[in-house]
């Protein structure tokens, strides 16, 4: 069982219009509900890929119990979120569909109370101890202690179980200290945290400061890991265009599978490119059309990244 968790669940809704224009009504051609976060994205994702997932973090009011609803029909994922008193947030896409850009709107989480955390360090104790593998992702909600993430991937170091981190700002540098697996910064969030704009330097930077692996998102020029084997960039075999929201999510779920997996570094950072590409050119986070997966995994270009351009 791999074990997500989403701190700061959320109810993304999709709005698709035909154009997009700034000060103007908007007649919305579609609108999709599903549960969000990026913790949920990602056991989406692995539950599509063939994994076992269980997805902990904390949900509440009426827009928790919607998320909820739908996520018992996910197939592969187990709930085992935290209830708390506040409502879940929505977060709002806006999907233009002449050019194909997409605007985000994410409302703030609820407040969690004292009462809240230590409840859910109580039910993630227990899951870790089941799990092969654990992913952090994402915000913190109000009232969760801005070292979360530290406090937990020392759990789940302490139990054995492999960690992967996909968090920002003070979180995640409190994140890496503690020593993960695996962090999956992009390219903003790694400038952020070690104050080098240069990917390479930047990911060394962040290994010295604790993590294993670092495997830095850089958009459409794909990933760039390193790690005490080597360092490699992974890139889509050509430009891809759609909708990136949760492609992030995406490769995050291919990286574990790669993990639990136990591939080598090249084809594990194929999968997460590849399943990261197919997300791009379906409609809503946390899809992708398998044939469409299985054709880019095929052509996904991996070098060590002295060879690559």
């Amino acid at each position: 069982m791999i074990l997500t968790v989403t701190l700061n669940t959320a109810l993304d809704i999709t709005y698709r219009v035909r154009a997009l224009r700034p000060h103007a009504s908007h007649r919305v051609t579609e609108v999709i509900e599903r549960p969000g976060g990026k913790g949920l994205n990602v056991a989406r994702v692995l539950a599509a890929l063939g994994h076992r997932v269980t997805a902990t973090g904390f949900a509440g009011g009426t827009t928790g119990r919607s998320l909820r609803d739908q996520l018992a029909d996910t197939s592969g994922v187990v709930d085992a979120l935290v209830p708390v008193a506040g409502a879940t947030r929505r977060t709002i896409a806006v999907v233009d569909q002449t050019t194909g850009d997409t605007t985000q709107l994410n409302e703030p989480g609820p407040v969690i109370a004292p009462a809240e955390w230590s409840a859910f360090l109580e039910s993630y104790g227990d899951l870790v101890s089941s799990a092969a593998a654990v992913a952090l992702c994402g915000s913190l909600p109000p009232g969760v202690p801005v070292g979360a993430y530290a406090q937990l991937v020392r759990t789940a170091r302490a139990a054995g179980v492999p960690v992967l981190l996909d968090t920002s700002g003070e979180p995640l540098r409190r994140g890496v200290a503690a020593r993960p697996d695996v962090v999956k910064p992009n390219a903003d969030e790694l400038a952020e945290l070690t104050g080098s704009h240069e990917p390479l330097q930047a990911t060394r930077d962040a290994r010295r400061r604790g993590a294993h692996t670092v495997v830095a998102s850089l958009g459409a020029e794909g990933l760039l890991a390193v790690n005490a084997e080597g360092r490699w960039r992974a890139v889509p075999p050509s430009r891809v265009r759609g909708n990136p929201t949760g492609a992030g999510d995406s490769a995050v779920a291919g990286l574990l599978s790669g993990l639990v997996d136990l591939l080598p570094w090249p084809a594990h950072l194929a999968r997460a490119v590849a399943v990261s590409a197919a997300t791009v050119l379906a409609p809503v986070a946390g899809e992708f059309d398998r044939r469409t997966y299985e054709e880019l995994l095929e052509r996904v270009i991996v070098t060590p990244h002295n060879a690559a351009a």
